[in-house]
């Protein structure tokens, strides 16, 4: 089984910045595509951001350019740079992640439990 934890959720003013933090643990023989995806009360969950195990990023028109995913694949984490928020950029964000796992060798999708990010005006 693979578990994903999220950290760095909180309350911030429209205009500050926040980082989400994402790390993997479990039976990982390798991760594929890790991302960012985010739920607001009374909507679907949307990507935000996604980045492949090599090649190059995605992100939603809504936060290019605010926005910065990233990952460090030693330590099998992904990162969310979150800069000039707005009040609506708030929602729970979620990590997702696509993992070849041991021993079967099979790419799983698995997600974590969720973050809260809270942008007031």
């Amino acid at each position: 089984q693979v578990q994903l934890v999220e950290s760095g959720g909180g309350l911030v003013q429209a205009g500050g910045s926040l980082r989400l933090s994402c790390a993997a643990s479990g039976s990982i023989f390798r991760i594929n595509a890790m991302g960012w995806y985010r739920q607001a009360p009374g909507k679907q969950r949307e990507l935000v951001a996604v980045i492949p195990s090599g090649g190059n990023t995605n992100y939603a028109d809504s936060v290019k350019g605010r926005f910065t995913i990233s990952r460090d694949n030693a330590k099998n984490m992904v990162y969310l740079q979150m800069n000039s928020l707005k009040p609506e950029d708030t929602a729970v964000y979620y990590c997702n992640a696509r993992v070849v796992v041991l021993p079967s060798l099979y790419e799983n999708n698995y997600w974590g439990s969720g973050t809260q990010v809270t942008v007031s005006s």
